[in-house]
């Protein structure tokens, strides 16, 4: 739920924030409906695809030698640090082998892996996360620690909610990887071109929250991932 204002961690009660806290403070119903909504979708959807989930483990772990999951630390709603889960797309220890966002090209990524990104599949378990509380089904996607430390002010007020599995920023964004894939410096790129369009977005989803736009969001993502 939403934290008062005074309880609010001392870098997000700042003026940038401010506007975008009160908002959603008129909105604690509403945010109360789509908590109650991610726990039992989640709950529901994970009874549902338990058998698919483990097969794709299954096929994971004889595509490549490492784990099946990918638990990288993200940041979600106040600056706290999660372990995200997604299934492993790239081989073992990717992380220490290249930059954190990947462009389409990327070696590292393994030939299941290019399968499961395709279809959305690697994060399929995340729905554990919104079932932990650490995310949403629709939220502002969770960021790297690294790229929260270059925020800008204004950006903290993404913080305000739990990171999620999709929004409007993620659809505008979903060929992501193809993009970055035309830069010689992916970090840099991301920070400086795709970061400051995502979070325009992802602040005006936040100023104009509604379960009606969040529900809209969702068909839209299922119809891209189904065509």
């Amino acid at each position: 739920m939403l934290k008062r204002w005074e309880d609010l961690p001392d870098f997000m009660r700042i003026p940038q924030v401010r506007p975008y806290w009160e908002s959603l403070s008129e909105k604690k119903g509403r945010l109360l409906v789509k908590r109650v909504f991610d726990i039992v979708i989640a709950g529901m959807l994970l009874c549902i695809l338990l058998i698919p989930m483990l097969v794709i483990a299954f096929m994971i772990k004889a595509d490549s030698r490492g784990p099946v999951f990918y638990r990288h630390e993200r940041v979600t709603a106040y600056g706290r640090r999660f372990r995200i889960h997604k299934f492993r797309t790239m081989i073992k220890d990717a992380e220490n082998l290249g930059d954190t966002v990947t462009a389409a090209d990327d070696a590292r990524i393994t030939p299941m892996g290019k399968k499961l990104r395709r279809y959305k599949l690697d994060e399929l378990p995340q729905l554990i996360d919104v079932l932990r509380g650490d995310m949403t089904f629709v939220g502002t996607r969770p960021e790297a620690v690294k790229y929260v430390e270059a925020y800008r002010p204004g950006y903290y007020a993404t913080l305000l909610l739990p990171a999620g599995i999709t929004s409007e920023a993620s659809i505008r964004f979903r060929n992501e990887e193809k993009l970055l894939s035309r830069s010689e410096d992916v970090d840099k790129a991301y920070l400086t071109r795709i970061l400051p369009e995502k979070m325009k977005l992802n602040l005006a989803s936040i100023r104009s929250f509604s379960l009606l736009k969040e529900f809209v969001t969702l068909l839209k993502t299922m119809f891209l991932v189904l065509r």
